[in-house]
């Protein structure tokens, strides 16, 4: 049978089989090429901003989006259901963001069998708030993108956290550059400091990002005694705030050993 070249009469409803068989090979193809794109899913509390970036992000063929959210909560239920290789987040959830990364990160789906981290989150839209962005830094995000970034940024920022890498916007490179800088002097001023299981307690959890009130619910404790112990840890570290608390613990690997408080929780003395 002679080639066809979409004549005309291809073009009616009755189609012949040589154009059938090459819709149905596009049409396969396509579907191939979809299903080895990289999964990821999208939590922005504004619908028409997530809709949108998921239709870009499919179009320009970046991911295929297993799911989109406005609740925090939700995509935690939906990361059970079906994980996703990255997680896109909105930096309008603010505040909340730091503690929802660190659970997710905790969690069996963003571990492999040989316990490598396979699940990467990128937060976008992000401002100009300076703790926001340190305390998601701390929590473990692999991409800060600001507000002002394009959507070939994020892209770009996508594919980089995808080979397993980090990326942040240029607004933040001079202050997690700062930041680092700082880490540096806080392990070389601090090169004999001890901890007691009880103060690695409270530094873990205070580089967690936890408030008082948080520790000590966490450690059934007392806000004001939770208040004092903070006082004398400080004191003991050489640390003014909890921001240099964090910045001991991140230099000194404490976020790298397990978590004290779960095996033996404090008890009010």
């Amino acid at each position: 049978m002679p080639d066809c070249r979409a004549t005309p009469e291809c073009l009616q409803r009755e189609r012949c089989g040589c154009c059938a068989r090459r819709e149905t090979m596009a049409f396969q193809s396509n579907g191939q090429r979809r299903a080895d794109l990289p999964t990821a899913s999208i939590a922005d509390p504004q619908a028409a901003v997530r809709q949108s970036l998921r239709h870009y992000l499919e179009s320009t063929g970046a991911v295929r989006v297993l799911a989109e959210t406005g609740d925090l909560a939700q995509l935690a239920s939906l990361l059970e259901w079906q994980p996703p290789q990255i997680l896109l987040l909105s930096g309008h959830f603010g505040m909340s963001l730091p503690r929802f990364v660190r659970i997710v990160r905790r969690g069996p789906v963003a571990l492999a069998l040989d316990g490598s981290r396979v699940l990467r989150v990128v937060v976008y839209g992000l401002g100009g708030d300076r703790e926001l962005v340190l305390a998601l830094a701390r929590a473990g995000v692999d991409g800060l993108v600001a507000d002002d970034a394009s959507l070939e940024e994020l892209v770009e920022a996508i594919r980089i956290v995808l080979r397993g890498e980090s990326y942040a916007s240029a607004r933040y490179g001079g202050l997690l550059l700062r930041e680092l800088q700082r880490w540096s002097v806080l392990q070389e001023g601090q090169p004999g400091v001890r901890l007691t299981r009880r103060e690695t307690q409270l530094l873990q959890l205070v580089a967690s990002g936890l408030s008082n009130k948080e520790i000590a619910e966490a450690l059934c404790l007392a806000e004001s005694t939770v208040k004092n112990r903070l006082s004398l840890l400080f004191d003991k570290l050489g640390v003014k705030d909890r921001t240099q608390a964090a910045i001991f613990a991140l230099a000194n690997g404490v976020l790298q050993q397990p978590f004290a408080f779960e095996q033996e929780p404090l008890a009010e003395a």
